[in-house]
């Protein structure tokens, strides 16, 4: 795809604080960092910039190559694959704890890369340590970069390799500024990665029956009917009380931001269990991050549920009143229609509707439902405008803001999303007082 930032993979022996090294040198918290082995498990991309040179650092899981169980292979493939897309490699080892078969037969494997390969010898945490590197050059892979990914020590250094490597490696535009930002949340095990999978056309995420599989927000470009969508497939969404782990509980964390970053959502749901409460709440969380949601019942191969009391229970507890859509990432069913809803919101959500067109809507409405009246008053609407986009918001002039009955407003905000196609976006409507000089109140401030 045009744009790719040029990427920089980032593999190792489980607990070698890769994780620790990537939010390290990029400036943030983006990647889940924990004492226990192996909690990154997928490929995740993370955006870094050094004198002026963008590149994206590749975040993988701990390869063990020893290990034989399904969910380690997984994510030998998951580092395998990030490997193969690579511009460069960096290659993280524990100096403390020196070299360990799966760090010897990881750097066999690399030798046979045909990119550059750096050998980063982390947990140098001050200059006395650096003799430790020594025995790293029998790994045959060129002097080895002591760093402390923990203080700092070194980064600069590896910066300046790093944006050398991505300089030769070109391209640097990154994704469009029209790039969409689609969220996929929902409960554990509702099947959000293979959803994922199958938008990709590929094993991306890996996929477990173990809930809880996926622990990190991971972000991956395509490109679907000429737009490019950038997804986030997040890990499973649980409330707080119930998070017995401090590394589940950083997860919901990045669960939320992914909410937050989002432009739309789409809520995973498994048919075989209907609309639950974890599922509403998860429809909530996109609402209050104000991005576009649309709800997917997922599994639809196995098991199908009455879409129209799903639909009903939805316009009854949702103020967005979203789509709902029967779909199966195993079979395909759907799939399309889901990143076509999901591109329509994020064009409804930026949408810009003229003054003149909304003052007529504005007409229209209070003709055929007058508004509600108190002790002999009635709601006036005098003017109307947008005063913001993604999500949208409108500034409506009236006489009187306490006579704004709460079920009024709500049906003012409804016949709004009727008229505009925009089930599923989050509004904000605010209802400003006319002040009494007649001269008209500012519109709501974004």
């Amino acid at each position: 795809m045009s744009g790719r930032l040029p990427q920089i993979a980032v593999v190792g022996f489980p607990n070698a604080g890769k994780s620790t090294l990537v939010n390290r040198l990029v400036g943030g918290r983006e990647a889940v960092v924990h004492s226990e082995p192996g909690v990154t498990r997928d490929r995740k991309a993370l955006e870094g910039e050094w004198n002026g040179v963008r590149f994206e650092l590749v975040d993988t899981g701990g390869v063990d190559l020893a290990a034989g169980d399904s969910l380690s292979r997984a994510v030998q493939g998951q580092a395998r694959e990030a490997i193969a897309d690579a511009d460069a490699i960096l290659f993280v080892v524990d100096a403390r704890t020196g070299l360990g078969p799966g760090d010897a037969e990881l750097a066999k494997t690399l030798r046979a890369a045909t990119q550059p390969v750096l050998v980063v010898a982390n947990k140098i945490d001050n200059p006395g340590d650096e003799p430790l590197t020594a025995e790293l050059h029998g790994l045959g892979l060129g002097d080895p970069h002591p760093v402390s990914s923990t203080h700092g020590l070194g980064t600069g250094d590896l910066l300046d390799e790093i944006a050398a490597i991505a300089r030769e490696a070109g391209d640097a535009g990154g994704p469009g500024a029209d790039a969409i930002r689609l969220a996929v949340v929902g409960r554990p095990n509702a099947g959000k990665s293979s959803l994922v999978n199958r938008f990709l056309g590929a094993e991306r995420v890996i996929v477990s029956d173990v809930a809880g599989t996926t622990r990190d927000a991971i972000d991956t470009r395509l490109e679907f009917e000429g737009r490019e969508i950038i997804l986030v497939d997040t890990a499973g969404l649980r409330r707080r009380s119930r998070l017995g782990d401090s590394v589940a509980y950083y997860s919901q964390l990045r669960t939320e931001r992914a909410a937050e970053r989002a432009d739309v959502a789409i809520v995973v749901c498994d048919s075989a269990e209907g609309l639950v409460a974890d599922d509403l709440r998860a429809a909530e969380l996109a609402k209050r991050s104000g991005c576009a949601t649309i709800v997917a019942l997922n599994k639809w191969d196995i098991n199908e549920t009455d879409l129209e009391d799903t639909r009903a229970r939805l316009e009854k507890r949702l103020r967005l009143r979203p789509r709902v859509v029967a779909a199966s990432a195993k079979t395909g069913r759907n799939v399309e229609t889901l990143l076509r809803e999901s591109v329509r919101l994020a064009d409804a959500r930026a949408e810009r509707i003229p003054t003149p067109e909304l003052n007529r809507f504005v007409a229209d409405v209070t003709a055929r439902h007058p508004p509600p009246s108190r002790n002999g008053r009635r709601l006036r609407l005098y003017y109307a405008a947008q005063v913001g986009t993604s999500p949208p918001r409108f500034a409506v002039q009236v006489n009187d803001r306490k006579l704004v009955s709460r079920d009024w407003a709500y049906f003012f905000e409804n016949q709004m999303r009727e008229r505009y196609g925009m089930q599923g976006v989050p509004l904000v409507i605010d209802f400003v007082p006319r002040k009494r000089t007649g001269r008209r109140a500012k519109p709501a401030q974004v």
